[in-house]
């Protein structure tokens, strides 16, 4: 399904915090350096295949849209978890307990352990998504350079499309997996 201009235009990078906010940035910039590129292209069959391609490069654009704000919505969440505050409040836990911690202060401190634990694993989730976002931002860069290539003739539109096509695939299956 294509996206209308009202969908490409609701991506908003300036509601995210970083290191989201400029991937998103990164990728909306790719996106119109390849709209630049096709908008240098005689109408034909040519220009025809590569707005195309363009088109299913902005439903990718999309799919990284969905990526980073769910990736902020990690980062938030362990905000609020506040680390800091629980590393500090299992420290007083501990030296309160001493050497014989009774029943409610062990339950206590395995509790905070638990949360730090949650947090911990949120943020390697969070910095895992924000690696493969940037990988995919370095891959669309190169998409980017290659559509020029096309733009000439010196490669084919058919294996540039499937390059795309794989591209927003392993987007479409990013953002499925942070869904999940």
């Amino acid at each position: 399904a294509m996206l209308s201009p009202a969908e490409r235009s609701s991506i908003d990078p300036f509601v995210l915090s970083e290191p989201w906010r400029r991937l998103i940035q990164q990728a909306q910039g790719s996106g119109r350096k390849l709209r630049s590129t096709i908008d240098g292209v005689d109408d034909g069959p040519l220009k025809q295949q590569l707005v195309a391609i363009a088109d299913q490069l902005d439903h990718g654009l999309q799919e990284a849209w969905e990526i980073a704000k769910r990736g902020d919505d990690l980062d938030e969440t362990i905000r609020h978890l506040d680390p800091t505050r629980l590393r500090s409040k299992l420290d007083t836990l501990r030296t309160e307990a001493g050497g014989a911690p009774s029943t409610d202060t062990a339950t206590a401190i395995a509790s905070v352990e638990q949360q730090l634990a949650t947090a911990e694993r949120l943020r390697q989730r969070s910095a895992a998504t924000a690696d493969s976002l940037r990988a995919t931002q370095t891959r669309l860069d190169e998409l980017v350079a290659r559509a020029s290539e096309v733009r000439v003739g010196m490669s084919d539109t058919d294996t540039y499309a499937r390059d795309v096509d794989d591209l927003v695939i392993k987007l479409e299956a990013l953002h499925q997996a942070l869904e999940e």
